[in-house]
């Protein structure tokens, strides 16, 4: 190899190896210290823009299952109010029988009618603040309701729809307004305080009114009204509130299915995108080290490529 000054090629070569060194141990330090094998559009551009889009699905998906968790906690809410609703309505089916018993006389009716009163009063003050992020699920206010658990602009793939029957009115006079029908061959009326209590008369709500005519029915103070066929109607308000439960516990298995399959969903999507983007740091540590070698041995190797152009001196 022939001997030059202005040209040091052996030099060259070496900076080229040790740029390339450098490069590759900037590059192992960066990918170690992100945990990414991904940081720039560069390093893999289809990779890239992919990830991108994986992590926009996740951002998604977990709006989704907040959705659907929220969904979840407001049938509970209202499950629970039921739930507080039926242990009154069962109390005052025992008063009922009670009464029935023929054995009590006026007093002691009375006495069964006040307590069967406060019972009836305490379930519409449940139904009229059973509410949940300012919407009161039981005073026939609310329509049908979207939650909205999936990513997909299509509302039949992403929405389940919670028809306004769950949200039913829960007042004593809805609830105890129950059709004529035939038991055992037998007739029995329908049952309607709206059209038998129409005037809050001395009371100071029409409420409170066809509360006190209810409990002096189930009581068996009022005339043509006996205590023993209250029981009747009654039974049909328990199984009218088993009935709404039922639909709101068939509802909540399906948002607790979504809120599954969205935990499945972003699952595979973080799996996919931790294969395409995680580093393997113990690829990249190896990297690391066979990069900062090269990077002294070229370092090394320039000092002395560098001295070559020297010994034309020893030529003069």
């Amino acid at each position: 190899m022939a001997i030059t000054i202005n040209t040091n090629l052996q030099s060259l070569i070496v900076q080229s190896n040790l740029t390339k060194a450098t490069s590759s141990l900037n590059l192992a330090i960066e990918r170690m210290t992100t945990g990414y094998k991904i940081n720039h559009a560069s390093d893999n551009a289809a990779g890239y823009s992919i990830a991108r889009n994986w992590e926009a699905q996740l951002g998604s998906l977990d709006v989704a299952a907040d959705n659907a968790a929220t969904g979840a906690d407001m049938l509970s809410t209202l499950e629970d109010h039921y739930a507080l609703i039926s242990t009154h309505i069962q109390r005052v089916r025992d008063l009922t029988e009670q009464a029935a018993n023929g054995t009590y006389g006026t007093q002691s009716l009375q006495a069964v009618k006040s307590e069967i009163k406060a019972r009836l009063q305490e379930v519409d003050r449940i139904a009229a603040n059973c509410e949940f992020s300012g919407q009161y699920m039981m005073n026939g206010s609310m329509e049908d309701i979207a939650i909205q658990v999936g990513i997909d602009g299509n509302a039949a793939k992403s929405q389940i729809t919670l028809s306004d029957n769950l949200f039913a009115k829960g007042d004593i006079t809805s609830l105890f307004k129950i059709n004529s029908k035939t038991v055992n061959g037998e007739t029995i009326a329908a049952y309607d305080l709206t059209s038998t209590v129409t005037d809050k008369g001395s009371f100071e709500s029409l409420e409170e009114a066809r509360r006190d005519r209810l409990a002096q029915d189930c009581a068996g103070l009022t005339d043509g009204k006996a205590a023993a066929s209250m029981l009747t109607y009654i039974d049909d308000v328990i199984n009218k509130i088993s009935d709404r439960v039922t639909t709101l516990g068939a509802a909540q298995n399906r948002i607790e299915s979504a809120i599954t399959s969205i935990g499945v969903q972003s699952e595979n999507i973080m799996s996919s995108l931790s294969t395409l983007r995680d580093a393997d740091v113990a690829e990249e540590s190896s990297n690391y080290i066979k990069a900062q070698i090269l990077q002294q041995a070229s370092a090394t190797l320039l000092a002395t490529a560098n001295q070559t152009p020297s010994i034309a001196l020893n030529l003069l």
